[in-house]
């Protein structure tokens, strides 16, 4: 298994320097056009893996599940964006030198998920669109219908545009050692993005520290509503209706704070079908607690700031009031990747943030790339002297 990932891998490494942004515009347009040609071949393995999920709640069954259209809108969607930009900035040396800073790709990149299988195209085409190769590796619920998204679309999306199809490359078995081997080696894969539960993108980022590969990591997430002591019941009632649209997906509402208990919507979460408690269990996703909230009284904006900082994973917390100071302070002291003002966190999304789909959303706390990671992101920088 090791050795075919590390074959892929290499093979990857090798189509990276065919790819330009005029061929990589190309392939993504084909691949848009063959996700819909094709639509019979991916709904029948979206069906066969469906069917085979017997074990999997309602909210991963609704992950698993693909909206052909939709991927396909969003392919062509990413067609329409620039290029990255690759020089960021320059200025001359006093002997007249000239300095450029340059982005230049990364090379290939690793990618782990579970059972979402659109995020197999959508992290596939922010990595080709950074000129990045890519090897993807998703877990046995999703397999079938990630198999069908490569061999059959991408890979032919690439040769029709005259690219090596080695650039996206797949681990074709279901076995977690494939993630292992994935974060394993720092010599082909310096960088892998980690998208899945907590528990298993933890010990699967502590491998890699352990083999010098850097992560960007997606694993546990959740959204912070504190409804101020000025908050408009109106537009609290429309964000928590807004937050909940969705249970299975990390930016939905998982934790509320209030200044009084009075002023939690109680009430419309029960009519939402909300169980409230009192401990904090960030995005849950087992069958007993993703329809659920906790729900706590905080003792004002710093508290409020502190809790959402302190005991969540820093995805997004947004805070609902009329009071423009309180709305100001919060936002000041909230050290997370994304802070709302009279906005629902759901929009803590790559595509409804900044118009491209997002290989993950990055929560750690070191410079790099924060929240939603696109193929803007994706990139080395390099410092370029000429004369």
């Amino acid at each position: 298994m090791r050795a075919q990932i590390e074959q892929e891998a290499r093979a990857a490494r090798a189509a990276v320097g065919a790819l330009d942004d005029d061929g990589v515009t190309r392939a993504l347009a084909r691949a848009a056009e063959l996700v819909r040609t094709r639509r019979a071949a991916i709904d029948a393995a979206n069906d066969a893996d469906l069917a085979a999920a017997t074990t999997l709640d309602e909210g991963l069954r609704d992950r698993l599940r693909l909206d052909v259209d939709a991927l396909a809108g969003q392919l062509a969607e990413l067609v329409d964006l620039p290029p990255l930009e690759r020089v960021e900035d320059g200025w001359e040396l006093d002997d007249g030198l000239r300095v450029e800073v340059r982005r230049i790709p990364i090379g290939v990149v690793g990618a782990n998920f579970e059972a979402r299988p659109n995020v197999a195209v959508d992290v596939a085409g922010q990595l080709l669109k950074s000129l990045n190769g890519g090897i993807l590796r998703t877990g046995g619920a999703a397999l079938r219908t990630v198999t069908v998204l490569v061999d059959d679309v991408l890979r032919p999306a690439l040769v029709d545009a005259g690219l090596p199809p080695g650039a996206i490359g797949l681990v074709r078995t279901p076995e977690h050692e494939g993630a292992r081997a994935l974060v394993s080696l720092p010599d082909v894969l310096p960088l892998v993005i980690l998208r899945g539960s907590g528990e298993t993108t933890a010990m699967l980022a502590r491998e890699a520290a352990h083999h010098g590969v850097r992560v960007l990591a997606h694993a546990e997430g959740g959204g912070v509503l504190y409804v101020h002591r000025a908050a408009d019941p109106a537009k609290v009632e429309s964000i928590v209706r807004s937050s909940l649209d969705r249970l299975g997906v990390c930016n939905r509402l998982n934790l509320l704070l209030c200044d009084d208990l009075s002023q939690a919507p109680l009430e419309l979460l029960a009519e939402l079908g909300m169980t409230v408690r009192e401990e904090l269990r960030e995005w849950a996703n087992e069958p007993d607690r993703i329809a659920s909230v906790t729900v706590r009284v905080v003792g004002g904006v710093d508290d409020a700031a502190r809790i959402a900082n302190d005991e969540t994973s820093g995805l997004a917390a947004s805070i609902v009031t009329e009071d423009e100071s309180a709305a100001r302070a919060f936002l000041d002291a909230y050290r997370g990747t994304a802070a709302y003002w009279n906005a629902t966190t759901r929009l803590t999304d790559g595509f409804k943030l900044t118009g491209s789909p997002e290989t993950g959303i990055n929560v750690d706390r070191v410079p790099g790339p924060r929240g939603p990671v696109t193929y803007r992101d994706l990139y080395l920088r390099q410092y370029r002297v000429v004369p």
